[in-house]
C-alpha cells in the first residue's frame, strides 16, 4: 500500500480521435454501455480508467472537447494540463511537467484516455517493478502484431521502443524475435522522469501532419524516446507483460468500440 499511497497518475486525454468517423466528441467519453447509438449511453470510457487508478493525485492532458472532459469529471479531484498543441505522447508529458513538480509523490503512472481495460492489479505490478527499474513499460504478445511499436530487450532490459514504420524493414528472423509489444502505459520513478524531461524536450522530432486539409511540418515529442533519454549506465528500464492483449486495447475506431462494449457486457 506505501508505493500506491506515493502515485499520481497522468491519463493522456487530449487527441481528436479522427478515425472514430461520425464522432466530434472526445474518444475519452466514448460509452461502455450504449444506449441510442454505440456513440451515446453511459460509463464513459474515462471515468472506468479513472477508477481502476491507484488513489493518489490525478491530472487528465486536455485539448480536444476539453469543456466536456471537465464536464464529465468535474465531481472529482483531478488537475487538468491544457496540452497547447496536439504534438505527440511526449508533448502530452511535457505539459504535465508543473504538476508532477508539485506532487509530494514518489512514483508515476501514465496512461492513455482511450485503453479502459486496464486491472488494478496490473497497474499495481507495473509500480512494484520500479523497486528494480527506474522506468517500466508495459508490454503486451499480441496474436498479431499489426502495426504496433516493439520493445527491444536485452536481459530484462528496455533498450528501445521501435515503431513498425522501421521494424517492419528489418529481417524476418529479428521481427520473430521482437515479440513484446509497447502498449503505450509506463510507470516511473518522478525523478528520473524528470530528469528526463528537458532532454525530451530538446530533441523534437519534425513530423508531417495533415491539419485542416493542408500538410505542415510540425515538431511532436514521443513519450517512446525516454527509453534511449533515460542513459542505461545510470537507469534501469524494465518491463512486465499483461497476460490478455484485450486488457490493453485501444478504441481507435468504431468496429473497436463495439468490441469495448462487449467485453464490457461480458464482465459486469
Amino acid at each position: 500500500m506505501e508505493t500506491i499511497k506515493k502515485t499520481a497518475s497522468i491519463i493522456l486525454a487530449a487527441g481528436r480521435g479522427s478515425r472514430m468517423k461520425d464522432y466530434a466528441g472526445s474518444k475519452t467519453l466514448l460509452p461502455l454501455i450504449p444506449e441510442a447509438s454505440p456513440y451515446s449511453g453511459t460509463r464513459p470510457i474515462l471515468l472506468h480508467i479513472i477508477d481502476n487508478l491507484p488513489p493518489g493525485p490525478m491530472a487528465v492532458i486536455v485539448k480536444h472537447r476539453k469543456e466536456d472532459i471537465i464536464s464529465a469529471t468535474y465531481h472529482l479531484s483531478i488537475t487538468y494540463c491544457e496540452q497547447p498543441v496536439l504534438n505527440g505522447t511526449g508533448g502530452a508529458l511535457l505539459a504535465a511537467r508543473t504538476f508532477l513538480e508539485k506532487q509530494d509523490c514518489e512514483n508515476l503512472l501514465i496512461t492513455m484516455g482511450d485503453v479502459p481495460f486496464v486491472r488494478p492489479e496490473t497497474y499495481a505490478a507495473l509500480l512494484g517493478a520500479l523497486h528494480e527499474h527506474d522506468l517500466v513499460v508495459l508490454g503486451f504478445i499480441p496474436r498479431n502484431k499489426k502495426q504496433y511499436g516493439v520493445l527491444e530487450i536485452e536481459g530484462n532490459q528496455v533498450r528501445r521502443i521501435v515503431e513498425w514504420k522501421y521494424w517492419k524493414d528489418y529481417s524476418q528472423e529479428k521481427q520473430a524475435m521482437l515479440s513484446v509489444c509497447n502498449s503505450g502505459i509506463y510507470a516511473a520513478k518522478k525523478e528520473s522522469l524528470l530528469t528526463s524531461l528537458s532532454v525530451l524536450a530538446s530533441k523534437p522530432h519534425v513530423v508531417q501532419k495533415e491539419i485542416n486539409g493542408v500538410f505542415r511540418e510540425q515538431k511532436e515529442f514521443f513519450i517512446t524516446d525516454l527509453v534511449e533519454h533515460l542513459h542505461p549506465e545510470n537507469h534501469s528500464i524494465g518491463y512486465i507483460v499483461c497476460k490478455n492483449e484485450h486488457e490493453v486495447m485501444g478504441i481507435d475506431d468504431l468496429p473497436a468500440l463495439l468490441k469495448a462494449q462487449e467485453i464490457y457486457r461480458q464482465q459486469v
